[in-house]
């Protein structure tokens, strides 16, 4: 071999040695941060799909990044953070969330609405792991004569549809008149007005309405309900990478204090 052919071989070797490296380094880095394994439905954007509003869990608010604000999305935040993605919510209605129709038709990645986790749900939705303790409760005027559960016959109750504040009322106030409704805004604008005389759904929500400092005092929780059921995040059935990173994260957020933090700044007893 000639040295100019030898010179030529130790340059040859060096680009190749130089190419390997950067596809080493480049598959490294899609271990580390690349959102390609997600099955995404827009490379490196984290798309969730949330009824809105439904405060203290979401909730509109022109001055945050997302356009959002509340409980859920602080979390779901920390995951697209953690999974080194943007995040983009939509405001969403329940029903096609909860049935799977607005994942299984790819205009969101993850439904993240205060979703409670059932069997009927698991039938078209992969399920995160559980991470709130839902609670129902009933929601009255201040000078209602409804003081529990058992007062409801007769009585006109606010339910969203497709939710576990309509199964509970279904099982246990049989005899009260309930009024589905797509959402808790308008529900709550329907018991402001008269037009219904209850409303049962997540505690923390309901809290909020009695704690409404545009309606001080008009309105008070009578009862609340253990349900022993959790809310959960929720994908398409077939992308388990997606809900295996979601629960990854949310374990790392519970292991170094950062959901404790977001759970006090909504939930903490004061």
């Amino acid at each position: 071999m000639t040295m100019k052919n030898a010179l030529k071989a130790v340059a040859l070797t060096s680009v190749l040695g130089l190419a390997l490296a950067a596809c080493g380094s480049s598959k490294d880095d899609n271990k580390s941060g690349s959102s390609s394994d997600l099955n995404l439905i827009s490379s490196g954007t984290l798309t969730v799909c949330s009824d809105v509003p439904y405060p203290p869990f979401e909730d509109f608010d022109k001055s945050a990044p997302s356009g959002f604000k509340g409980f859920d999305v602080d979390v779901v935040s920390k995951i697209a953070d953690a999974l080194k993605v943007k995040l983009v919510i939509k405001d969403s209605d329940f029903d096609p969330l909860q049935s799977g129709l607005l994942l299984t038709t790819k205009k969101c990645d993850l439904g993240a609405s205060a979703m409670t986790i059932t069997d009927e749900r698991k039938k078209h939705l992969l399920f995160s792991d559980g991470y709130y303790d839902s609670k129902q409760s009933l929601l009255v005027p201040a000078d209602s004569s409804i003081k529990s559960i058992a007062d409801l016959a007769g009585k006109k109750v606010g339910v969203q549809k497709g939710t576990t504040g309509e199964t509970y009322t279904t099982e246990h106030a049989p005899d009260a008149k309930r009024i589905q409704f797509k959402d808790d805004g308008t529900m709550y604008l329907a018991l402001k007005a008269g037009t219904i005389d209850a409303i049962l759904q997540d505690l923390p929500v309901n809290l909020d309405h009695q704690n409404d400092p545009k309606e001080p005092g008009k309105f008070k929780v009578v009862e609340t309900y253990n349900t022993d059921e959790e809310y959960g995040f929720a994908a398409a059935k077939d992308n388990t990478a997606l809900i295996d990173a979601v629960n990854k994260a949310l374990a790392d957020m519970k292991a170094d204090g950062t959901y404790q933090s977001i759970y006090d700044t909504y939930f903490a007893v004061k």
